[in-house]
């Protein structure tokens, strides 16, 4: 039987806050630096149970709101030789199993469903100035890109590819109570 809690975190139903909330990633670019990027259209559900191993999580990502600061790698990025948004306009996740600091969950991209495992960190509770309960979260996973398709890339003629199969998803996550 399971104990596990966090302080805090009432059981219930808790939204994303999408002003408050981020949906990163990193790719390695030419060998030698790291892009990163970002999700603005992120919306979910979480669903905390007592204990919080029961809790259950559900996000959506709408992909044409990625953004790396650079419009040719965006509309690049939103092309059918990555994410293709024209067909495929979300990214999805929802969760398997939760233990209070390791979250498993099947990631779901260009109709591709993987499970991906995110390293977790609670951030606390706090009520904000208009008597709204806040909950934070920060989550990390590494994953390797070709698992869901998006295979493009262009060798580099002195060794390399332009961009990394590993890309590293970095989560700040804000939930109201609903």
């Amino acid at each position: 039987m399971s104990t596990t809690t966090l302080p805090g975190l009432d059981a219930g139903t808790w939204t994303i806050d999408p002003a408050h909330t981020e949906v990163g990633f990193a790719a390695r670019h030419l060998v030698v630096s790291k892009v990163r990027g970002s999700f603005s259209g992120v919306e979910g559900t979480v669903v905390v149970a007592d204990p919080v191993d029961g809790s259950t999580a559900e996000v959506t990502v709408q992909m044409d709101t990625v953004s790396t600061r650079s419009a040719d790698r965006d509309t690049h990025l939103k092309s059918a030789d990555f994410f293709d948004v024209e067909n495929f306009p979300t990214m999805t996740f929802k969760s398997t199993s939760f233990d209070g600091s390791t979250l498993v969950g099947d990631l779901t991209i260009k109709d591709v469903t993987k499970p991906v495992t995110f390293d977790v960190s609670f951030g606390g509770v706090q009520t904000d100035p208009w008597g709204n309960t806040k909950a934070g979260f920060e989550a990390t996973a590494s994953v390797n890109r070709k698992d869901w398709g998006l295979n493009w890339n262009a060798a580099l003629e002195g060794g390399g590819v332009v961009v990394s199969d590993k890309i590293d998803l970095v989560l700040d996550v804000e939930l109201n109570k609903a």
